[in-house]
């Protein structure tokens, strides 16, 4: 585990650039995002770092609308400035940006390798900047992970066991438990079988897969990420990228990852921050920041991104307007249709799970046919009805839409109907990347509704 060796924090205070309320003014026990709804474990208020002499003269400097150049005049080098985020319980925060914006400062001001200039850092509503050393070291050792880097940062003279059990060494865990750790952790990245293994002897994949091996068998609540698969070649590194993914599906950890690589940002984060000038620029999920940038560098920033790789069913999907029911008759669900202006509708139960597509064709079939039962829609005149997951990427959905004939619904994890979505909306989220409306469907786009999109 890496320590600081930084002395004890002194109180700080900055001008502040603005009338926001100031970091005394928000309560440190506060752990829940009520806009969210979700528990905040590790938060940033106003957080400020400035390298070189005279830091409080940079910061005075910013806070009057100087520039990181302007101070850079100074002698002051601004790594980080006036940064207020939460990031949630058991989520992937990603922090990105270009080299230089400030996201690996952050990162390190996050368990306080660098100190702050000015600001709180709050873990579980703990501000962790007003700690002595030896607190501040008792908190990363119950609730930091440690940090996976990208140059490993594995020693190799060491064996990959020995490699992922030297955290808990540090932390004077006896051999036996330290040992049964490191096999658990070892297993669960995939490297069973080569526990006694030297770094030299493993590809640049495997070497990763040690470090974020020695995190985890720390088992405390926070892992930190930087630029942990930079240094891979592309495919390994989307084998890691998938593998993290699954990996956090089963620890449930508080993940933040710094990249400089917008696709993986855009693959990895629950939420991305994008950083630029040493200022925090947007936070949201990607489909917030591809549909709804906040400015100018964003939008150029997401430009050329591959929407259909991002984007979801949910993003895209128009409101349900109407059904048949089960328990329909077929001149109840015809009429239905008549009074849509549809030539077919998706059919439900009570529970609105989707039991198939009836055409007003074959609802006609079946009223001509005497021996047709005339209390429901006859099941043999149903067709298969095409439906996704809401949370399916637009690429899968694209997919099913070439081969359809009929619009595609959107069910929920439980089954329900939630939306239908049409090959025209498809073709709007593909092209723009405006704002959604209401039922997801890209806003301004002038795609008329196709026949049949509003079952």
């Amino acid at each position: 585990m890496t320590t600081s060796t930084a002395a004890e924090p002194s109180p700080r205070t900055h001008p502040r650039p603005d009338d926001r309320p100031s970091a005394s003014e928000c309560p440190a026990d506060a752990a829940t995002d009520a806009s969210a709804g979700k528990r905040v474990k590790l938060a940033a208020r106003d957080l400020s770092k400035v390298f070189g002499p005279r830091p409080e003269r940079a910061l005075e400097l910013l806070a009057q609308g100087g520039t990181k150049a302007d101070a850079q005049k100074l002698g002051a080098a601004v790594g980080v400035y006036d940064v207020s985020l939460d990031i949630h319980e058991g989520e992937t925060f990603v922090l990105m940006g270009l080299s230089g914006s400030g996201k690996s400062t952050l990162l390190r001001l996050l368990n306080r390798l660098h100190e702050p200039t000015a600001g709180q850092v709050l873990v579980d509503g703990l501000d962790i900047t007003r700690l002595s050393r030896r607190e501040l070291l008792a908190v990363r050792r119950e609730k930091f992970s440690g940090m996976v880097f990208q140059q490993f940062a594995i020693l190799p003279h060491r064996t990959v066991l020995d490699n992922v059990a030297y955290g808990l060494e540090v932390q004077g865990v006896g051999a036996d438990e330290r040992r049964r750790r490191a096999l658990e952790a070892t297993a669960l990245v995939g490297l069973e079988g080569w526990e006694a293994y030297y770094p030299a002897e493993l590809s640049g994949g495997m070497q990763q897969r040690v470090g974020l091996a020695r995190a985890l068998a720390v088992d405390a609540d926070i892992l930190l990420m930087d630029e942990a698969f930079s240094a891979l070649d592309p495919l390994i590194r989307r084998e890691m990228q998938d593998e993290l993914i699954e990996l956090q599906a089963r620890v449930n950890k508080t993940i933040v990852f710094v990249t400089h690589d917008l696709d993986e940002a855009l693959k990895l984060g629950d939420r991305i921050a994008i950083m630029k000038d040493a200022r925090v620029v947007q936070v949201g999920t990607a489909e917030e920041i591809l549909t709804d940038p906040a400015d100018e560098y964003v939008e150029a920033f997401i430009e050329g991104v591959d929407r259909a790789s991002v984007l979801t069913a949910a993003n895209i999907m128009q409101p349900v307007k109407e059904t048949a029911l089960l328990r329909d008759g077929p001149n109840t669900a015809r009429t239905k249709m008549r009074r849509h202006g549809l030539s077919g509708m998706l059919v439900v139960d009570r529970e609105r799970r989707v039991h198939g597509y009836v055409t007003a064709k074959s609802l006609g079939a079946q009223l001509e046919d005497p021996d047709a039962p005339r209390d429901r829609i006859d099941p043999e005149r149903m067709e298969p009805a095409v439906v996704v997951d809401m949370h399916e990427p637009l690429q899968g959905v694209i997919g099913l839409a070439s081969e359809a004939s009929k619009p595609i619904g959107v069910i929920d994890e439980r089954g329900r109907l939630r939306g239908v979505v049409v090959k025209g909306a498809i073709l709007a989220a593909l092209a723009q990347p405006g704002q959604t409306g209401n039922g997801g469907v890209v806003a301004g786009s002038g795609v008329a509704r196709e026949e049949g999109a509003g079952v």
